[in-house]
């Protein structure tokens, strides 16, 4: 069965797309975000949609944004990009426009589309803000563009292909080996022992059950999936690459709004700091590895909640930036872009572990959604 809404290099569905398309706009694909106290809970019904969450619970994640102002900051940070992303395609000669669009919030991804089709364009290249394998992070995106091009009736007229998940290209990675870098220097520097320091890289915790189902079937990624195997692997590159042999790591996870009786990927990035504490440690470096900006969830449960756990406890804490709008993330979303349309051959492609170079087409059964099973997607073979 051929992929559905794809261009034709894709279509046949290869692992790597090695044909170069003529792509005439990027899609910006965003999770989106409330912009003012009035938008917090029909923001959060967005978010939670088909899953029958009352307001009452819904308001108890509601004082996450609340607490500043009811704004998230994804949306100003996606502008941002968007905008970063447009000078760096200038300034290197690129004409391909960028259109943002969001699952959750305006401008939605209906709105792209059809000011895609408006403008005449009918081959699009979407870049999601989000770097690794899950559902969430992943296969929701692509059903959100089958979706929206069913909903719209733009079926028909708009393809959207869509890069590769870019946990380990370089260009995603550097501004997290700077950030480890300085905020080891910086404690070293106060005399702090290498073996009293702990680098926690922290992402979203995900159902186990989702965890496991991350990435395609054919490969034993191990205990956590792809999604877990990916973001080990980043960190223990940047842990190299850093070189402070001395200075223990883990994965921890943040984030969690599961009941109590589902599990979810752990441990949870206090109980790890309370570890800490007890093993006599004096400093914790946060890592966002799973975020390529300060989302809420960063500056929620890291920057408030994590930091206070860390304070409570004596222990000296850094939290390392994101990607952001950082040269090198930029210019290495550019690069994945032209990846596709150049059909870069796969030895050609940048990756900084074995994991990788990623997928072009995502393979069948990858990133099911166990409580809602699999829905129509695009840049992927269908289950």
């Amino acid at each position: 069965m051929p992929v559905p809404y794809a261009t034709e290099a894709a279509a046949c569905g290869p692992e790597h797309v090695v044909e170069p398309v003529a792509y005439d706009a990027i899609l910006l694909a965003g999770f989106g975000g409330p912009e003012g106290q009035d938008d917090v809970i029909p923001f959060l019904r967005n978010v939670t949609r088909g899953r029958g969450i009352p307001d009452e619970r819904l308001e108890e994640v509601a004082h996450h944004y609340r607490h500043f102002g009811g704004v998230s900051p994804i949306n100003d940070q996606n502008r941002a990009l968007k905008s970063a992303l447009e000078e760096e395609l200038d300034r290197r000669g690129i004409a391909l426009p960028v259109i943002w669009g969001n699952r959750n919030w305006d401008p939605y991804m209906a709105d792209a589309v059809t000011e895609a089709a408006d403008r005449g364009f009918s081959k699009l290249i979407a870049v999601a803000t989000s770097a690794y394998s899950s559902f969430s992070s992943c296969r929701q995106y692509r059903e959100d563009f089958a979706r929206t091009l069913d909903e719209t009736g733009l079926g028909d007229r708009i393809q959207i292909d869509k890069v590769r998940q870019f946990f380990d290209h370089p260009g995603f990675v550097a501004p997290f080996e700077e950030g480890v870098r300085d905020a080891l220097t910086d404690l070293l520097g106060r005399g702090i022992a290498r073996e009293q320091i702990r680098v926690m890289f922290s992402t979203h915790s995900i159902p186990t059950d989702d965890a496991v189902r991350s990435g395609p079937r054919d490969r034993d990624f191990g205990e956590g999936g792809a999604y877990a195997a990916q973001h080990l692997a980043v960190a223990e590159y940047v842990m190299q690459q850093v070189g402070e042999p001395d200075v223990p790591w883990s994965l921890v996870y943040q984030s969690r709004s599961g009941p109590p009786t589902q599990p979810w990927l752990e441990p949870d990035i206090n109980d790890a700091i309370e570890q800490a504490a007890g093993e006599d440690a004096k400093a914790v470096v946060v890592v966002p590895l799973g975020f390529v900006s300060d989302h809420m969830e960063v500056l929620w449960d890291l920057d408030t909640e994590a930091m206070e756990t860390a304070e409570e406890h004596g222990m000296v804490a850094l939290r390392t930036p994101t990607p952001g709008v950082d040269p090198a993330y930029v210019s290495g979303l550019v690069d994945l872009v032209m990846e596709r349309v150049n059909g870069t051959p796969v030895a050609e492609r940048p990756s900084v572990t074995e994991l990788g170079p990623w997928f072009d087409v995502c393979r069948p059964g990858c990133c099911e959604n166990v409580r809602a099973g699999f829905k129509p997607a695009a840049a992927g073979i269908a289950p």
